[in-house]
């Protein structure tokens, strides 16, 4: 059964940091790609960060410069380090992933973490 933990979040001020982290089970995280995502009341959830099997990442528009997705083996962990965060990066983040080489589709989601941060 595929499980996705997430923790941290919380928060901070404009400016401050904050790190997320998510735990799967049932799977490597370096066998599939692992997205965060993330959404605010009467918008349409959007893709923030993502890793492939390979170790390559991309990210929103938004947040490059500011967020690195990583990912530790050993751990089965993956991580959402968020710098500089501005009050329009508050909204709950979700890690996701679909089991596959992409994270187009994900079927497999966190319940959710928020972020809050205040100007």
């Amino acid at each position: 059964r595929v499980r996705l933990m997430e923790s941290g979040g919380g928060s901070v001020q404009s400016g401050g940091s904050l790190r997320l982290s998510c735990t799967p089970s049932g799977y490597p995280v370096s066998d599939y790609c692992m997205g965060w995502f993330r959404q605010t009341p009467g918008k349409e959830r959007e893709g923030v960060a993502f890793i492939y099997r390979y170790g390559n990442t991309d990210y929103a528009d938004s947040v490059k410069g500011r967020f690195t997705i990583s990912r530790d083996t050993a751990k089965n962990t993956v991580t959402l380090e968020m710098n500089s965060l501005k009050s329009e990066d508050t909204a709950v983040y979700y890690c996701a992933t679909g089991l596959s080489l992409t994270c187009d589709h994900p079927s497999f989601w966190g319940r959710g973490t928020q972020v809050t941060v205040s100007s």
